[in-house]
Formats: C-alpha cells, structure tokens, sequence
C-alpha cells in the first residue's frame, strides 16, 4: 500500500515538477509529519500539479483538509492533516526557500 507521501510524489513527477522534496518535520513542529515541496514553471503547472494531486488521492481514499493559493497560482498549499504539501512556481520557491526552516529536519527519502 502506498503512502501519502509516495501518492503525492508520484502525482507531481507525472506532471513534471522538480526540485521534488519530502521532508520528514514530525519533530520540529505539530503542523504535520511529512512536508513535500515540488516546483513548477508556471501557475498552470502548479494548478495541473495539484489537481492530479487532489485526484490520485481521492482515488487512495485520502481527502484534502484545506487547500489555498489555487487561484494565484504560485504557491498552492495542500494540508492532508500529516501530510503538508506546497507546490510553487521555481521563482516563488526561491524567493520563500522554506526548507531553510526544517534544515534539522531530516529527509524522509
């Protein structure tokens, strides 16, 4: 059986994103266990990126807690209670560089 983290991870590869991260934050803070952070080219690649998300989910029986972001388009959150997802345009992923938080925190690959 899959995980979130393998579901989520293999719905951004087939859309092409990269820079794809899972990172494993359960001791740094309560807001989730795992965190997957994946960049994309465009807001239509983000948009594309999280609704095969949304769907390859609900197809594991897994649904989204709260989403945001999903009309701008360049940085998306997706909350799946243990499962913290953040899909962004490459610039906005460099500008926030949010992995600098959970430099302690050990990647679960």
């Amino acid at each position: 059986m899959p995980t979130k983290t393998d579901i989520i991870t293999k719905a951004l590869e087939d859309k092409k994103a990269s820079n794809i991260e899972v990172i494993d934050v359960a001791k740094q803070t309560s807001l989730g266990d795992y965190f997957v952070i994946a960049s994309c080219q465009s807001a239509v690649q983000v948009r594309a990126c999280v609704d095969e998300i949304e769907e390859k989910m609900e197809e594991a029986g897994f649904s989204v807690h709260h989403k945001e972001g999903y009309r701008g388009g360049s940085w998306i959150l997706m909350d799946y209670g243990d499962t913290v997802v953040h899909v962004m345009q490459q610039e906005t992923r460099e500008f926030y560089a949010i992995e600098r938080l959970w430099d302690d925190a050990g990647s679960a690959e």
